[in-house]
């Protein structure tokens, strides 16, 4: 299996996974298939935008008839699929119900005997809030399988995911992640989440998949094992993760859920439909209570979703689309601020410059990897002159340049930026829209880069100037500088 990054954006990207002579396109979601229960034929997944698919390697197993069909024919003749199949091992069986009746080694040959495109050795997913000490010994269970699966994938010349548990212990799932890597798989499952989806808790489904992508290579495909709903993937994206799956679109169905990018609704309390899609278009609300109509619409915003997730990094506009998505909900808000705070490694793969503007949505854009390099870039600034000065960059000033030629050094202040004038066309500061209004998280953003600019440049200055009203309630954070309305900037020239 190939890997190749051709977009990216924050830590989101768009790629191709080269697999036995199939192409698939990420950010994508294998719609997860139960043979024995087809809600839509696989054969009809392609019409909504499917190009892999996901199903239970442990259920046909378990099944006679489909194990004995699966072997004869090969999964995807089972399916009746013409692309590629991920199979999982049980893993999920084995949270729900405790226990299955096969072993790892035993499973993953048997994946390999049905022809299946990507193998899962069967780990066990731990769920939130357990004991330390369990999700310690469940971990150690994990990684002993994957050292014994990769043996058997490569030994049967066949593709191999390892997955990633830890519970909500964050630094489990970064040794899960670094040890996996050292073992060496061809994509990496961040597990263990589907309980935090059911429980709308995105703090820790964030936390989970930063913790674990710190410690997975970068050029590595990271799929987050259970996740399908619409209102996460520009979010889980963005933080970079490449493949979801989910049954979510007829098991939601089956209890009358219609989802949204904004959230999931009942269909028997709407009275209207939002969706033009082939499903609603020209259906009512009470056709859509049909279980598979309902499903037909559910993989269609899934995929709709998708694809507007792809046209946002290609226009790198990434990030503002999980500003607005995460909007929909306040703990997905609230969580993507803790990822992009404390993702550090998501400044290292972002690009510098980018043919979209910087948009400011709110408190969760100062955490963006562009507001860090503002102040971080302040010590390999060249800034000469006897007098400093800092002006709000939308302040018509006519005398600004006669200003600049009588030795005064013009720093430019647009919240949270702060940069010298010279740097004003540069991206981001040049392509960058902040709204008009005081924000006070914002403004000190600004101000904590004024105090980095005073504390490598202040003694080098003879005076130290700030103009705009809104900056005077934060001088007295700010020693040695002096506030100056516009009217007095003829003053400085004298």
């Amino acid at each position: 299996m190939d890997f190749e990054i051709k977009r990216k954006d924050g830590a989101g990207r768009i790629g191709r996974i080269d697999l036995g002579g199939w192409r698939v396109e990420t950010p994508t979601i294998m719609p997860v298939i139960n043979p024995g229960i087809l809600t839509i034929p696989p054969n009809e997944m392609r019409e909504f935008g499917a190009e892999i698919l996901i199903t239970n390697s442990y259920i046909i197993y378990r099944n006679e008839r489909l194990h004995e069909k699966a072997v004869e024919n090969g999964v995807h003749s089972l399916l009746d699929f013409d692309g590629p199949v991920m199979t999982d091992s049980g893993a999920y069986q084995l949270s729900v119900y405790g226990d299955v009746e096969v072993g790892s080694e035993e499973i993953l040959e048997f994946q390999d005997s049905i022809g299946s495109d990507i193998h899962v050795p069967l780990d066990l997913p731990t769920p939130p809030g357990v004991e330390r000490e369990r999700a310690e010994n469940d971990l150690e269970v994990t990684l002993q399988r994957a050292r014994e699966g990769v043996k058997v994938a490569r030994a049967n010349d066949a593709v191999i995911a390892g997955p990633i548990q830890g519970s909500t212990y964050l630094d489990l799932r970064r040794k899960s992640a670094l040890e996996m890597s050292e073992i060496g798989f061809d994509l990496y499952c961040i597990g263990g989440v589907v309980p935090m989806m059911e429980e709308y808790d995105f703090e820790n489904l964030v936390k989970a998949i930063v913790a674990s992508k710190s410690g997975i290579p970068f050029n590595a495909p990271v799929h987050l094992f259970g996740a399908g709903h619409p209102m996460v993937f520009a979010v889980a994206v963005a933080l970079g993760c490449d493949l979801f799956d989910s049954a979510a679109y007829a098991l939601f169905a089956k209890r009358n859920r219609y989802l949204t990018n904004r959230g999931t609704w009942n269909v028997k309390e709407m009275e209207y439909l939002p969706c033009s899609c082939p499903a609603c278009h020209g259906n009512s609300v009470d056709d859509l209570m049909e279980p598979e109509l309902l499903a037909r619409h559910n993989l269609y915003v899934t995929f709709r979703e998708l694809r507007v997730v792809k046209e946002a990094i290609r226009r790198g506009e990434l990030l503002e689309l999980a500003s607005e998505r995460a909007r929909s909900h306040p703990r997905l808000h609230s969580a993507l601020k803790w990822g992009l705070e404390n993702g550090d490694w998501i400044e290292e793969v972002t690009p510098f410059s980018k043919k979209s503007a910087f948009f400011y949505t709110g408190e969760e854009s100062m955490f963006r990897p562009e507001v860090m390099r503002n102040k971080e870039a302040v010590g390999r600034y060249r800034l000469g002159g006897e007098v400093l000065l800092f002006i709000p960059h939308d302040l018509d000033i006519d005398t600004l340049d006669q200003i600049e030629d009588r030795g005064v050094q013009v720093m430019e202040m647009k919240p949270p930026f702060v940069y010298p004038k010279e740097l004003s066309r540069t991206y981001p500061f040049g392509q960058s829209l902040v709204p008009t209004y005081v924000d006070s998280g914002r403004h000190k953003q600004a101000v904590k880069t004024i105090e980095e600019v005073l504390k490598v440049y202040g003694d080098n200055f003879e005076e130290i100037y700030i103009v705009g009203s809104v900056y005077k309630d934060y001088l007295w954070e700010l020693d040695g500088v002096s506030y100056l309305e516009p009217s007095q900037l003829d003053s400085v020239i004298d």
